[in-house]
């Protein structure tokens, strides 16, 4: 496999070249891409340095395989451009990922329904990777009604701006970076812009990106997204109802049987998911598993994942993975 990183500087591309390496993905070329103040300077991986090159001569070179993660406007206008060189892009952004004729691709959820001219696949929100994972099995045994969500989102996944604002303002300083208000000691339910609704674009990205992922539009869903000075991954209270009721236990045991979620619930020794533990895994955590008392047939729970990981490293790798395993690169 030839392989592309564009973005390859950033936080999520550091992080796929992490993944990369743990994960011992095979490659016969890698081409590292970044924004032209970085071309020409070098990167080292697995004790090479590789030269960073420009989106126009790797475009040219036609890798198979180019995980895009430099944000929506690269992605709108390159994508198309390696797509057409027979290259398949897996894209961070959300620039695809409600584009009816492209794939919005968790493998272990969905990834069944990848064909070989899938040229541009999107790699969902982080938030909502982290949430179908864990949902996705219970989806198939009792069926989902309604999602009531609310997160509580690393600064991390702002980006490197976000984390810089955060510990300055640690260190006493009053300058504003990235978000509207001071980070540290305080909560800001305001991810992404707002739209006419009164909801952000992270909270519908959740509502319609779960119902794409699951396949299932009746799923109704509501989302309140919430920036916390944190570091090291998302945490979510999820409360879902399902249509038909289900055992406590056999909840636990489908989570526990499901590939790539760790169940953390042991409340009498105050064991449950934290992102300090979340951090640095490729895993979705689960825990605090009890049932909604206030209605029927509804669970509530809390799911913890690394967003640079699973929320977007982890998941594009494991995407190339998948399309070579199932022999999805010409």
């Amino acid at each position: 496999m030839r392989l592309a990183i564009v973005g390859a500087t950033g936080l999520v591309g550091q992080e796929v070249l992490k993944v990369m390496e743990e994960r011992h993905v095979e490659f016969s070329d890698l081409y590292l891409v970044a924004s032209s103040k970085s071309v020409g300077q070098t990167l080292l991986f697995k004790d090479k340095k590789y030269t960073i090159k420009s989106i126009e001569e790797v475009c040219d070179l036609a890798p198979d395989v180019a995980i895009f993660s430099a944000g929506g406007s690269t992605s709108l206008e390159w994508a198309p451009k390696f797509a057409e060189k027979g290259c398949v892009v897996i894209d961070n952004s959300s620039a695809w990922r409600m584009d009816p004729g492209k794939k919005l691709i968790v493998p272990e959820v969905n990834g069944h329904v990848l064909r070989i001219d899938d040229r541009i696949i999107a790699n969902p929100n982080c938030s909502t990777i982290q949430m179908v994972l864990a949902l996705a099995p219970l989806h198939v045994k009792y069926r989902i009604k309604r999602i009531v969500v609310s997160t509580y989102q690393s600064v991390t996944g702002t980006g490197k701006d976000a984390v810089d604002q955060m510990m300055s303002e640690r260190n006493g300083s009053k300058e504003l970076k990235v978000y509207p208000h001071p980070i540290d000691m305080n909560i800001l339910p305001h991810i992404d812009s707002f739209l006419d609704n009164g909801y952000t674009k992270e909270e519908m990205k959740m509502v319609n990106e779960t119902k794409k992922i699951m396949g299932d539009q009746s799923i109704n869903l509501t989302a309140t997204t919430v920036r916390v000075p944190a570091i090291g991954g998302h945490s979510e209270a999820v409360n879902v109802e399902f249509h038909s009721d289900f055992d406590l236990e056999e909840v636990r045991r489908l989570l526990e049987e499901t590939p790539g979620i760790v169940v953390e619930d042991d409340v009498k020794n105050n064991v449950y998911p934290m992102p300090i533990n979340a951090h640095g895994r490729d895993e979705v955590f689960v825990g605090r598993l009890r049932r909604d008392e206030s209605q029927p047939r509804t669970l509530n729970m809390w799911i913890v994942a690394d967003n640079l990981r699973k929320g977007a490293a982890t998941n594009a790798v494991q995407i190339a993975e998948f399309l070579m395993e199932k022999n999805l690169v010409v």
